[in-house]
């Protein structure tokens, strides 16, 4: 039968259709033995896989039919596997009708041990590269053993092929697994603490500003936030993204102020390995990134003149290029952006382009300041707690009716993100205790009322509230002719070792200024 051209072409045809629509190792195997156990009375089938970097062999999929003793389904130094080692080495088929005259081979006499007397082996070729061999051996050599041979050497090419197939599938499907993971894990790295849990408000101007929030995530307009620093802009800009449909891409975040004039270009937009001194790789930039996602800039107000022009183009276009590469990439991106600047006056002060200004405020959202209103600072106080005693691993500490009245009654100059290290200040020195209007005063940076009977404020406690004077004074700057060092007289390393010690960051009153004003 085999002798037949046209038969065994017919038989090759309907091994081929058998295996053809398999997507595992195991199952192609198992198809690929059970067609062959029909034409061929093997007693064992296997095909192993060649590693030509380690040297090494392993099994594709457990072997079929009889089992050889202290053989395992793990790697294996090619020099073990004799035969599979010789048609490696030569490319060319093995066929011994009688293992008992090659007894001189260790891995004869664990097959004549087991009752296989013949073998055949021949190697798998896919494009002049050898990807391991197919094993068929019988405990009586077949009388037709030399048209089986011919009929196997043309099905190794076939098997060859399905092999490498399965092993690309297999590989793709793991790299997209890897890929799937990292996009998880990089989306959850973006939430950057976000949870919406995280953000209570009873004020009328924030349920106002929230019903405008859950309008505008629908759609792909662009959104301007403003308001001061420490308002919840970041935070309202990753909620926008989480309820909108772009949520399972990603949120990149493009720090405007930190954007460095000489890698603008290659931080957004990438670049080509050996696009400039240093440039060892390809680097995806910030905007493909975020190809079907969001890109928040943030504190666009600061970004400086010549590089809103370059911004601008990619807005618009949704196309760019990366550095040292001449071919356009487009991308699809949202754009959300980020201001504590009141950006009108900066076009009428030529610090910022109107055709940039008008591209990106499709619709503004306004923050109020903490201090507008007040009544949302029970709620965040209690959630900060909450959330920030998860963080720290202590429990979260009490607050009076008093002490939350003082809080309240405090301008806030940070808003939440100054409210927020205060709670931070009294979980660590306070945790699990009843805070005090003592406990507070030196951490809000003004004098709070005294009970009747009040202890005295320690040394400790009225520095810390000196230097918080000093630092709302000097809106936030330690440093330099009008800094809080220079007010106090301390020098500026003396005053930032104090800081650290009462728990004061600068960035609680850098805002000073803008919340005089208001």
């Amino acid at each position: 039968m085999l002798r037949d051209k046209t038969k065994s072409y017919e038989l090759l045809l309907k091994i081929n259709n058998a295996i053809v629509h398999q997507t595992t190792r195991e199952t192609l195997f198992n198809a690929l033995a059970r067609e062959l156990r029909s034409l061929i009375p093997y007693d064992r089938f296997s095909i192993n896989l060649y590693d030509a970097e380690r040297k090494f062999l392993s099994y594709f999929a457990t072997a079929a039919g009889i089992p050889l003793s202290g053989i395992s389904n793990q790697p294996r130094p090619l020099e073990k596997g004799i035969f599979a080692h010789m048609v490696i080495r030569t490319r060319e088929p093995l066929v011994i009708p009688d293992l008992t005259r090659q007894t001189y081979f260790t891995s004869v006499e664990n097959m004549l041990t087991v009752g296989l007397t013949a073998t055949m082996v021949f190697p798998l070729l896919v494009r002049n590269t050898v990807l391991g061999s197919i094993h068929l051996s019988f405990r009586r050599a077949p009388e037709d053993m030399d048209d089986l041979a011919e009929f196997c050497r043309e099905l190794s090419s076939q098997v060859a092929i399905a092999v490498d197939n399965m092993l690309s599938h297999t590989k793709l499907k793991e790299m997209n697994e890897q890929l799937q993971r990292q996009k998880t894990y990089l989306l959850k790295q973006s939430d950057d603490g976000y949870e919406m849990s995280n953000l209570e408000f009873v004020s009328p101007a924030m349920n106002e500003i929230m019903a405008q929030v859950e309008m505008v995530a629908g759609t792909d307009a662009s959104v301007i936030l403003t308001g001061e620093t420490g308002t919840g802009k970041d935070f309202i800009a990753r909620h926008i993204h989480k309820i909108s449909q772009r949520r399972d891409g990603l949120l990149v975040k493009v720090n405007c102020p930190a954007l460095a004039p000489s890698l603008f270009e290659s931080e957004l937009f990438g670049h080509s390995k050996g696009a400039f001194t240093g440039a060892s790789g390809q680097r995806v930039g910030r905007f493909e990134m975020a190809d079907g996602g969001t890109v928040f800039l943030d504190e666009i107000g600061d970004l400086p003149m010549p590089l809103q022009a370059k911004l601008l183009h990619v807005l618009q276009d949704q196309t760019f290029e990366r550095v040292g590469d001449s071919r356009s990439i487009r991308v699809n991106f949202r754009v959300i952006a980020a201001t504590n600047k009141n950006l009108e006056d900066c076009i009428r002060e030529h610090t910022f382009r109107s055709d940039l200004f008008y591209r990106l405020s499709t619709i503004t959202l306004h923050l109020p300041p903490l201090r507008e209103r007040p009544e949302d600072i029970p709620p965040l106080l209690r959630v900060l707690s909450a959330s920030q005693a998860r963080l720290l691993h202590r429990p979260a500490p009490r607050y009076s009716d008093e002490v939350v009245g003082d809080i309240c009654r405090h301008s806030w100059p940070g808003n939440i993100r100054e409210l927020k290290n205060l709670v931070s200040r009294m979980i660590i020195l306070r945790p699990g205790q009843e805070v005090s209007r003592e406990d507070i005063r030196g951490h809000l940076g003004e004098a709070t009322a005294e009970t009747p009977g009040g202890r005295f404020p320690t040394l400790d406690e009225a520095e810390c509230a000196h230097i918080a004077k000093a630092l709302t004074r000097a809106g936030g700057m330690v440093g330099g002719a009008k800094g809080a060092a220079a007010l106090l007289g301390v020098p500026r390393s003396t005053l930032q070792y104090r800081m650290r010690k009462c728990g004061l960051s600068p960035e609680d009153f850098r805002s000073q200024a803008v919340a005089r004003e208001g």
